[in-house]
């Protein structure tokens, strides 16, 4: 299927997490297969991820962690609603947990951000491209105004949103995995209203949870694009984003953002990723497919996510 004048953003997340990891984005990117990158400020590799950006010229946005290892903000000095009792984030689901328990601090939360956010100025001497969550984050109830606020007050105007169509018919997806993406999903699909009344903008589609690690493949970004265009209806030229996560494995003990790599880092599935990427096969496809690679700020004249926008509301009349 051929869609007309589709420009797509390959972001690939967790930079600045291991050198080996950071090797694999740089190489993907200057391959042309990526085309921006989400940094983690508390990475173990944060300060030289920010020397790479530098020095290749990489687009490069907030990588929002609230899950994974230890603050940069002053909750790494005292008792915390974000920490465990020794001191890291709680979790990718323990977090998520405590969210709906409403036991933890929005306060904390935007305080956090807030660090983060001058983090990055520090580390990059300037603004993010963009801001999106390590493991989703900036999508869960409850602090969407406070989330854009603190991006209005740093000058941020782009975020992602993780709203992709057709999770559940992903058979190929294991049973947690599937059930994960969407509550991602459906944590994205109520943050469109307040996201959009609060100035936020956004690529008009999303792919990346259901072609995540060993699930990637040539044939599936493109029918996840599909899935993720189909219907869409707007003036302009239709963006889309495609999430990634490109590197080569991680080694024990290098990396991580205070506890060292996960499990999926030292895996062989960021290889996969970054092998599709770079192999001619994808490229081909989304080319005969009427795909353009882009960066986020190309999309500057443009009005990103006003299909997404307009689809929901549409949908969700009575």
């Amino acid at each position: 299927m051929a869609w007309p004048r589709v420009r797509l953003v390959v972001t690939a997340d967790d930079f600045g997490y291991c050198p080996r990891r950071d090797e694999g984005i740089v190489e993907a990117f200057l391959a042309g297969a990526v085309t921006s990158v989400s940094l983690l400020v508390n990475g173990a590799t944060a300060e030289s991820a920010a020397e790479l950006a530098r020095r290749h010229r990489i687009p490069t946005g907030l990588h929002a962690n609230l899950s994974e290892g230890r603050p940069v903000g002053p909750a790494r000095h005292g008792a915390s609603s974000l920490l465990s009792p020794e001191g890291f984030f709680l979790g990718k689901m323990r977090f998520r947990e405590a969210v709906a328990a409403k036991d933890v601090a929005l306060s904390q939360v935007r305080e956090e951000l807030e660090a983060q956010l001058s983090r990055f100025q520090e580390l990059l001497g300037r603004k993010p491209t963009h801001v999106d969550g390590h493991q989703h984050v900036h999508v869960l109830p409850g602090w969407w105004r406070g989330l854009a606020e603190a991006l209005q007050a740093h000058g941020v105007r782009f975020t992602r949103l993780p709203l992709e169509r057709g999770l559940g018919d992903c058979t190929w997806l294991e049973a947690p995995a599937r059930a994960f993406a969407c509550a991602v999903e459906r944590d994205a699909r109520a943050a469109v209203g307040p996201f959009s009344r609060s100035g936020l903008r956004w690529t008009d589609a999303f792919v990346g949870l259901s072609t995540c690690g060993r699930h990637m493949s040539a044939h599936r970004v493109s029918g996840a694009l599909a899935r993720a265009l189909e219907g869409t209806h707007t003036g302009h030229p239709l963006t889309a984003e495609l999430m990634a996560h490109p590197g080569y494995p991680s080694v024990p003990p290098a990396g991580g953002c205070g506890e060292g790599p996960d499990a999926f880092s030292c895996s062989w599935e960021r290889l996969h990723e970054l092998r599709v990427l770079t192999e001619p096969t994808l490229q081909t496809r989304l080319a005969q497919d009427g795909v353009q690679l882009c960066a986020l700020h190309d999309l500057e004249s443009k009005r990103p996510g006003e299909a997404t926008l307009a689809t929901f509301l549409e949908s969700s009349q009575p």
